[in-house]
């Protein structure tokens, strides 16, 4: 892996990378997040009687529709073809765990589709249970393994 700032041109300003010569190949990114939660909201999202609705079908949804946004909020960000987006959530003892998976077969990878995915659902998460837990959170926002392209695979140990 290179050492070398690829966002910077050579007056140190911010552009985007010329991926025009890069080999199209198939890259795979696995993001996690977990959303901290009250024990009451945590209930309630397990009962399915939560104000305002299916939360986790909501954030699921608000995730994809994020990933597919990347490039519109990230400055540098490449718009490129998504080919699937899976976001699974799991209730656990202290909120919620979030997993995001998203592939393409491009020139760039899409770790950031992925990140936007997970930090995204944790938002709507949080939105739709704010009035029952004011001290919802998001935590650990982190990109646990990446395949493809030339930089080649990378996993969190």
């Amino acid at each position: 892996m290179s050492d070398e700032l690829t966002h910077l041109n050579s007056a140190g300003q911010a552009n985007m990378v010329d991926v025009t010569g890069r080999d199209i190949t198939v890259r795979i990114a696995d993001t996690s997040a977990h959303v901290f939660l009250s024990p009451l909201a945590v209930g309630l999202l397990r009962d399915g009687t939560t104000p305002k609705g299916d939360v986790l079908t909501t954030a699921r949804i608000a995730g994809i529709m994020a990933a597919k946004k990347t490039s519109e909020l990230i400055p540098l960000c490449h718009p490129i073809a998504i080919n699937k987006i899976s976001i699974e959530l799991e209730i656990t003892d202290s909120g919620v765990a979030i997993l995001a998976q998203v592939i393409t077969s491009d020139r760039t990878g899409v770790e950031m589709e992925a990140l936007t995915a997970v930090s995204v659902a944790g938002l709507t998460i949080i939105d739709m249970v704010k009035a029952l837990d004011p001290m919802a959170s998001i935590s650990d926002i982190r990109i646990d393994s990446k395949s493809g392209g030339k930089s080649g695979d990378w996993k969190r140990a």
